[in-house]
């Protein structure tokens, strides 16, 4: 594990929160979550004192944890679902991520839902999440190895499908998989060719979606390896 003199690493991570907010994040419970989590514990050692800088950084394998912003507006998004419309302080129930790569975001995720299954299709990447997480001893945090575009059904119905990679569209199996008045917040390829924002509402009278602002994740795939 990397390490940095811990009240060093608590002012930094508190300016980083504060850059957030600034940023136009105004949800308490993602800023208390992301001054909660150490991201510097999920990078390498020689990425670390890049780890409060709004930008993504490579964790091998190909892939990348993504920006503190992006995180915190996709978990904002989440948390804006009908289901806690009116309630300032709840917490999301059953959360299903897909794209553990290095656990950052699961454990940032931990802090506002109840219980949290994340899906890694790379075994590597899988190892590397459950090495991270393994000392915080966070028992809400289920990492499964496997195709995050069938989901998890067992887990499910969720309150909240999280997506870190994006694809052509996104999969019937996560909307089968999510619960009335729950919300997915992922990444989609859009008509130009890059891709956007999407959320989408599973309500009594149907799916809603919304199309946000232009992203950039990795691919999402299909199978493990």
């Amino acid at each position: 594990m990397p390490t940095v003199p811990s009240m060093a690493s608590d002012a930094i991570r508190n300016r980083m929160v504060q850059r957030l907010a600034g940023q136009g994040i105004g949800d308490v419970r993602v800023l208390r979550a992301m001054m909660a989590v150490e991201r510097h514990l999920f990078v390498d050692s020689a990425l670390v004192n890049q780890a409060y800088e709004d930008t993504s950084l490579p964790i091998g394998f190909g892939q990348t944890i993504s920006k503190p912003n992006v995180v915190a507006r996709m978990i904002e998004l989440l948390l804006g679902a009908s289901a806690l419309a009116g309630q300032p302080d709840a917490r999301l129930g059953r959360i299903l991520e897909v794209g553990t790569g290095c656990g950052y975001q699961a454990t940032v995720l931990s802090h506002v839902a109840s219980e949290v299954y994340s899906i890694e299709r790379l075994r590597g990447l899988h190892e590397r999440a459950r090495t991270n997480i393994r000392p915080l001893r966070l028992a809400t945090v289920h990492l499964l190895f496997g195709d995050g575009m069938v989901g998890y059904a067992k887990g499910g119905p969720y309150a909240g499908i999280i997506a870190a990679a994006g694809g052509d569209a996104v999969p019937q199996a996560w909307i089968d998989q999510l619960a009335v008045g729950g919300r997915i917040v992922a990444p989609m390829q859009s008509t130009g060719g890059g891709q956007v924002l999407v959320v989408i509402d599973k309500t009594p009278a149907g799916v809603q979606r919304r199309v946000l602002e232009a992203v950039h994740f990795v691919p999402l795939k299909s199978g493990i390896a």
